[in-house]
């Protein structure tokens, strides 16, 4: 991990000042530097996301993906999209369709193993961890409404591998979680709540599906339960260092000529290819704003990004303006400007919502956004790297609608149809 990078980046010299909850928890990683405590290994479960963009040379159109965001903490609707992806398979298989189309065939309908692959990354934790008597947690939001996404992955883990998880909030945890002086390893105490009479369990890997916005930490108690959890040497997922690596401003930074090639120093072109024109609104220490003067020229054409995962947060195209004028200036190194993807036009799908049944289906022009997921266990003494693409989720929403999520209402899980 370049801790120099994501500290002029992301801390006190850059993001972390002017956003308080980047510098929440950049304080929070700098803490235990200064206490000697390190990260030997990292897990991560990522989802890199994609759509489709058209441009159009000497009067021909091309399409190409372009990246919309890298994913780095609580990647969700991996186990979702694999059962999706089932039910489209058994629906071609028993009815192909109704005929309606010929691309409708099964052998079109790609699998999607997203469950089992996910679950491999948390088992290469564990067993990196050294102890087959640990368990996995779940760090969740109290009242999870994405509860069904994650079982699948706890169902996996107990019956492929044999391995337990246990589910807690951060306030459940500032209660039971406690670290063993010396030897940090991180213990949930659950009296009474345990099988074989056990009172507490030691964690071997901590799963955050919380933890990615303010939201979670409404309190300084609840800063103060993720520094205990970093402080242990349980394997985080993802560790913080690792969680900063993946906001908007990253991601926008590593645009940059030569920045990227710092990391990758055979990078190959086409992999710059896949991003779309990215700036600041104000870098850190520059005087002038040039960056808010261009996203007011090119509003239209744009998305504004602030350090935020979760959906909702974005400000797109005509909303712009009026939010530059109450941008206050200290915020806005906080915020990126992202050209717009600009997605073909002329696709048409239903749109189906829960309780609704076929005959609340929606027809509409849709845009689908392509997410794969992989994971990666890096780090330890030998400085080891273990990596895998696992699987793929797709996304469909209206083309009038500017955010993408599922669980905040704006998208519909869909599968893929692979056409030669």
């Amino acid at each position: 991990m370049d801790e120099e990078f994501l500290d002029r980046v992301m801390g006190e010299e850059g993001v972390g000042r002017v956003d308080e909850f980047t510098g929440q928890l950049w304080r929070i990683w700098r803490s235990l530097r200064d206490q000697g405590i390190h990260q030997s290994r990292h897990l991560g479960l990522f989802r890199s996301d994609y759509l489709l963009h058209t441009t159009e040379t000497n009067g021909e159109a091309t399409v190409s993906l372009k990246q919309v965001e890298f994913n780095t903490i609580s990647s969700s609707f991996g186990a979702l999209s694999q059962n999706v992806a089932k039910m489209h398979r058994y629906l071609a298989a028993t009815t192909e369709y109704f005929n309606s189309s010929p691309f409708l065939k099964a052998e079109n309908l790609p699998p999607n193993e997203t469950i089992a692959g996910l679950a491999e990354g948390l088992v290469a934790a564990h067993r990196a961890y050294g102890s087959s008597s640990a368990w996995i947690l779940f760090v969740v939001q109290p009242g999870e409404r994405n509860v069904f996404d994650q079982r699948w992955l706890e169902y996996e883990l107990i019956e492929k591998h044999s391995i337990h998880v246990i589910r807690q909030t951060f306030d459940e945890l500032a209660i039971s979680a406690q670290v063993v002086p010396d030897s940090r390893i991180l213990q949930v105490k659950l009296p009474g709540l345990l099988p074989g009479g056990v009172e507490t369990v030691e964690i071997s890997t901590v799963y955050f599906r919380a933890g990615y916005t303010p939201n979670d930490y409404p309190t300084p108690r609840h800063y103060a339960t993720r520094q205990v959890i970093e402080s242990s040497v349980a394997i985080k997922c993802p560790s913080i260092q690792l969680q900063l690596a993946g906001g908007k401003k990253v991601q926008q930074v590593l645009t940059q000529p030569g920045v990227m090639e710092r990391f990758l120093h055979d990078a190959s072109p086409h992999l710059r290819s896949t991003w779309m024109d990215m700036w600041a609104l104000k870098e850190p220490g520059v005087a002038g704003s040039e960056g808010v003067s261009r996203a007011r020229r090119e509003a239209r054409n744009l998305v504004l990004k602030p350090q935020r995962e979760g959906g909702g947060n974005n400000v797109y195209k005509e909303d712009i303006p009026s939010f530059l004028d109450t941008l206050p200036e200290e915020e806005r190194e906080a915020w990126i400007a992202m050209t717009l993807i600009k997605t073909p036009e002329g696709l048409g799908n239903y749109l189906v919502r829960a309780g609704s049944g076929t005959e609340g289906a929606m027809k509409a022009e849709v845009v689908s956004e392509l997410g794969i997921f992989g994971w990666a266990l890096f780090g330890g003494p030998e400085k080891s790297i273990e990596e895998k693409e696992v699987g793929w989720l797709l996304r469909t929403k209206g083309k009038d609608s500017n955010e993408g999520g599922v669980a905040a209402g704006f998208s519909v899980l869909d599968s893929l149809v692979l056409v030669d």
